[in-house]
């Protein structure tokens, strides 16, 4: 007893003096410097408001369309985007950050871990700013004088605006770990309907309804590169999705990663770097290749001037290219290069996870057409069912819909326009821009409140809107977040809650789970079990899951078998 009383209290006193350090540490160096900038006036420009919803500083402008999308264009050197940027989605900027910390909250609701958790992100970050180009630094600045003095509690705003743009790496490490499923692919040449080069990609990360409720799409004209699009948010100058004036587009993939020990560069940073000064594939290639990621990474890079698409595969150590043989190539959550081929994690990806499954369903939707034109290609990033038209019940990560999108695009590089979804998710109209156009707009035009986007070209909103299908999906949601709640309180569930809950998604096996989980939490293990074999009776999604539940349900049945014998 006496050594394990001495174990402990030297694990007790080593834990406080880890704690400790990380508090001075947070303290006297994780307070990140901003850069020093001989010239701020940018500052004393004032936010215009000329309509309803239309706000203009200096020459940028941001205005909400009809379709629910906010459209943005900002200029000049990076303090001045940055002011800019800030100045014009001020109040979107305090919205996205609330929405973002009530996430955080609800998956971490106790005070104590989040400050454990805030000094363990800045050790985590400590070398995050060493790792971002100065450029970038200095536009995050500028957005940061927009932040709003509410969370300063987690930090500067400079600080937060850096590290929010690694949240998406970090949540690709922590999760898994448990990789957010987005899926992308192109066709062109005889693949496509008129031999020119089609991108579609799904934007699956999901942090929260409202966290995806004020999509921005942002025109940007740089004082040095091309100029460029993206799908964004407030307080994002990173890309996760975009085109720029050369006809080269850039949509990013989570791969399976290590847990990092330290941020590098997050991978927005390094597409955003791709599609302002690449105009090719060769040169996004080595632009990626300058860059250190700490999260695994795909990169599908469209070019109009190659004519094709090729994915650039980055880890923490390797990066490949996957060049297509045919005219088409599909890009989900694991690794298709030489580089990775014998890679244990990548294989294990592979074998345990939904990505394999998605990817084949692409291929075989992409087979089932002999050529691909716009409107196929957002019937594509819809499409619900598993292979062979399988019914795996609405919101599965096997399908290439999940019903979590932030948003879904189909981009023409050779036409340089984008087709960009609306709410909800990928199934709302699609509505189409055109670079050329947005960019020879004058001020005049946007204070007329006129339309940028060009109707004549809008794919129609999906009927699954309008079907019972889908109002049963939205009691499933609805539903379960009371489960959620009945859960974390452990309380008894209503009378028919069980019965209405599975006919809401009868074929989804984590409807089933979650009611096996929330039994499991209340000692009913007869009742855990049955339900852990009715979600084992549907298509999990993918064979890591499908064991996890072989797991539960197993000490489950072995809870049963104790208390019958007595024990």
């Amino acid at each position: 007893m006496r050594i394990v009383k001495k174990i402990l209290k030297w694990s007790f006193l080593a834990l406080a003096a880890f704690i400790v350090f990380m508090v001075v540490w947070f303290l006297l160096v994780a307070i990140d410097h901003p850069p020093v900038l001989a010239d701020k006036s940018a500052l004393e420009t004032e936010r215009v408001q000329t309509g309803e919803n239309t706000y203009f500083v200096g020459n940028n402008w941001i205005r909400k369309s009809e379709s629910g999308l906010w459209e943005m264009y900002i200029e000049g050197d990076p303090f001045e985007r940055g002011v800019a940027f800030g100045k014009l989605t001020k109040e979107l900027l305090l919205y996205q950050e609330t929405a973002f910390f009530e996430q955080i909250r609800e998956l971490v609701p106790s005070d104590r871990y989040l400050k454990f958790l805030k000094y363990f992100l800045a050790w985590f970050n400590r070398n995050l700013d060493k790792n971002v180009p100065e450029e970038y630094k200095i536009e995050i600045y500028g957005t940061s004088f927009s932040c709003s003095p509410e969370f300063d509690f987690i930090g500067s705003g400079y600080q937060r605006q850096l590290n929010y743009h690694a949240a998406h790496d970090i949540g690709h490490a922590l999760q898994g770990l448990n990789m957010v499923g987005c899926t992308s692919f192109s066709v062109w040449d005889g693949q496509s309907a008129d031999s020119t080069l089609i991108v579609g990609r799904n934007f699956d990360f999901f942090a929260g309804r409202k966290f995806a409720e004020n999509k921005i799409v942002c025109f940007c004209k740089p004082s040095d590169g091309y100029k460029f699009m993206m799908i964004t948010w407030a307080d994002m100058i990173g890309v996760v999705s975009g085109m720029n004036e050369k006809g080269l587009t850039v949509t990013i993939n989570a791969s399976k990663s290590s847990v990092p020990l330290t941020a590098s560069t997050p991978v927005s940073l390094v597409a955003r770097e791709i599609l302002q000064y690449a105009s090719n594939i060769d040169e996004a290639y080595k632009i990626a290749g300058k860059r250190r990621m700490f999260v695994s990474e795909s990169i599908l890079v469209g070019s109009a001037v190659d004519g094709r698409s090729a994915i650039i595969e980055k880890s923490p150590r390797k990066q490949d290219i996957v060049l297509p043989e045919g005219s088409r190539i599909v890009c989900a959550n694991h690794f298709q290069g030489k580089a990775f081929l014998n890679d244990r994690r990548n294989i294990e990806n592979i074998l345990g996870s939904d990505s394999k499954y998605r990817f084949d369903r692409i291929n075989e939707l992409l087979d089932s057409d002999s050529t691909i034109d716009v409107d196929d290609a957002v019937s594509i990033l819809r499409n619900r069912m598993g292979k062979e038209n399988a019914d795996l019940g609405m919101g599965n990560p096997l399908s290439v819909n999940q019903l979590i999108a932030h948003h879904a695009v189909v981009f023409k590089p050779s036409e340089q326009t984008a087709w960009i979804s609306t709410d909800p998710w990928q199934l709302g109209k699609f509505v189409a821009y055109d670079m050329h156009k947005v960019f020879a707009m004058t001020g005049p035009e946007i204070r007329n409140n006129a339309e940028i986007y060009i109707p004549g070209l809008t794919v129609p909103a999906d009927t699954f809107l309008v079907s019972d299908d889908y109002a049963s999906f939205e009691k499933y949601l609805l539903m379960t977040d009371e489960l959620e709640q009945y859960s974390r309180e452990e309380k008894v569930l209503p009378p028919s809650f069980e019965e209405n809950y599975a006919e809401s998604n009868p074929m989804l096996y984590s409807t089933y789970s979650r009611l096996g989980d929330y039994y499991r939490k209340i000692k009913n293990y007869s009742k855990a079990y049955n339900y852990y074999q009715m979600a084992l009776s549907r298509e999990t999604a993918g064979n890591d899951i499908r064991e996890d539940l072989k797991i539960l349900s197993d000490e489950s049945l072995k809870k049963i078998q104790n208390a019958e014998k007595g024990n």
